[in-house]
């Protein structure tokens, strides 16, 4: 297994926006297309103003064919071509390996 951990840094004041536009019109096309959502929340302490989520794959092979799947599904252009212009300053994604005694594995 690998976990994605996609941090998503937004302008000052946004992640609450963003975060209520994700829920309705992106989590449902990446739960049905990219499966296991592990963790989604916002920072409090240390950097703020970011949004977290993390997704498990059985391997980058999978993560590989299912992104690909997800850059070609309509719903998912619409959330794209309509998302709320200017809440999203960057985004970073780390892909981890688990360690074979992590409860995650």
């Amino acid at each position: 297994m690998i976990v994605e951990i996609r941090t998503y840094t937004m302008h000052p004041g946004k992640a609450g926006a963003w975060l209520e536009y994700y829920e309705k019109n992106g989590l449902p096309v990446q739960t049905r297309m990219l499966g296991k959502l592990i963790f989604m929340g916002s920072t409090e302490i240390g950097p703020l103003n970011q949004v977290v989520h993390a997704w498990a794959y059985a391997s980058l092979a999978e993560r590989e064919q299912k992104r690909g799947a997800l850059a070609k599904d309509p719903a998912w252009h619409d959330y794209l071509k309509n998302s709320p212009p200017g809440l999203v300053a960057s985004m970073e994604s780390k892909i981890l390996n688990p360690a074979g005694f992590s409860p995650l594995k």
